[in-house]
């Protein structure tokens, strides 16, 4: 009996000790599985919060170094893609990897706006990219030049910006476009006063139209308009007058002596025998020498036989030419002819006589050159 119960004893001890190592056990692997877990939710957050903190970094705490601003163009046609590669290229060799993680978690390609966007020295990826979408584009200086005719003008404004030639040709070809603005086919080329402008690179042809009007109008202030008036002329005429006297000379001190000789003649009634009327008569500005059979050319322009002024200008006149008829020279010239060393000047007389002599002299330069157009 005595035995029995101390093997039962035993065999008691045995199990709780054996139970009492299990549970050890079983703790243990427990606290490991719990420690692996809590060691992977650290290092994912801790990953995490080195990606986050990275990209905190490259979109809102790097700052570009450039030695002068860059100018970023977009087109209607860019994407995400094409706006990065072009970041990338004027801030290289640095990273806009900033800029593509913005554009991806902000939708980029439904909010991008065209134009011209400055990037600075000590921007941030973010400053470039609420720019862009903001729409806080830097103007351009848009230069209107004098050209002989409207294509060469819009050709000329066209590369200064997004828009096509064609699209802006759409306005200036129109005459249902420009007689509803107060123009006709002859008088379009003085609407447009050449200068430099201020607009966004983006400007749609109507809009810019709409500016050029707007120069004008300010162009010809109460003073101008009171010099026009004083003469006798309207502000089309001014011009027309003055792309004759931009295409008689190139020298600005002589344009007012020019505009003084042609206004002595018009309040003479004498006609202006200007020789680059007859030269747009016959769609050759560019010639050299006028034959007696150019001047017998049928044409409203050609002012050998027709008095008065052309129908409207013969170039889109200069600034300088327009403030020389205005602000013309008084002398009692009547006649030009163009210096025979061929400066681009001209000699001046107030007789006929002493005008043939000066052109027999040019005559005698352009024989010796073998000058014949």
């Amino acid at each position: 009996m005595v035995a029995l119960e101390f093997l039962a004893t035993k065999r008691y001890i045995r199990r709780k000790f054996t139970t009492k190592q299990e549970k050890q056990y079983f703790m243990s692997k427990k606290t490991k599985r719990i420690f692996i877990a809590v060691l992977a939710i650290i290092v994912i957050v801790l990953a995490a919060a080195f990606t986050t903190g990275r990209k905190y970094y490259v979109t809102r705490v790097k700052k570009i170094a450039l030695q002068q601003t860059g100018y970023l163009y977009i087109t209607d046609k860019d994407s995400v893609g094409s706006v990065l590669k072009k970041i990338e290229e004027i801030i290289v060799p640095q990273s806009a990897a900033g800029f593509a993680i913005l554009a991806q978690h902000n939708k980029f390609d439904n909010r991008i706006h065209s134009g011209k966007f400055a990037i600075k020295d000590g921007d941030t990826m973010k400053d470039i990219y609420y720019r862009i979408v903001s729409n806080t584009q830097t103007p351009i200086k848009l230069t209107v030049p004098s050209t002989r005719d409207i294509p060469q003008l819009v050709g000329a404004i066209s590369r200064q910006l997004m828009l096509d030639s064609t699209e802006l040709s759409l306005y200036t070809s129109s005459p249902v476009y420009y007689n509803r603005i107060g123009y006709s086919t002859a008088t379009l080329p003085s609407l447009f006063i050449p200068d430099t402008y201020e607009v966004y690179w983006n400007i749609k042809p109507e809009d810019l139209m709409t500016r050029l009007v707007k120069e004008r109008r300010r162009f010809w202030n109460d003073e101008r308009k009171a010099k026009a008036k004083a003469l006798g002329m309207t502000p089309e005429e001014i011009a027309t007058l003055a792309s004759i006297v931009d295409e008689e000379t190139n020298n600005t001190a002589e344009m007012p002596v020019v505009a003084g000789l042609y206004i002595n003649r018009l309040k003479k009634g004498m006609p202006l025998q200007a020789d680059p009327t007859v030269k747009f008569a016959i769609g050759d500005p560019t010639r050299k020498r006028i034959l007696k059979k150019d001047l017998e050319t049928d044409s409203e322009y050609n002012t050998y036989k027709h008095n008065g002024l052309p129908p409207g200008p013969i170039r889109i006149a200069s600034k300088q030419a327009l403030e020389s008829v205005l602000n013309y020279k008084k002398h009692n010239y009547l006649y030009m002819c163009a210096k025979e060393d061929f400066s681009g000047t001209h000699n001046f007389a107030k007789t006929l006589a002493e005008h043939n002599r000066n052109a027999i002299r040019y005559q005698q330069a352009l024989n010796r050159l073998k000058i014949n157009k």
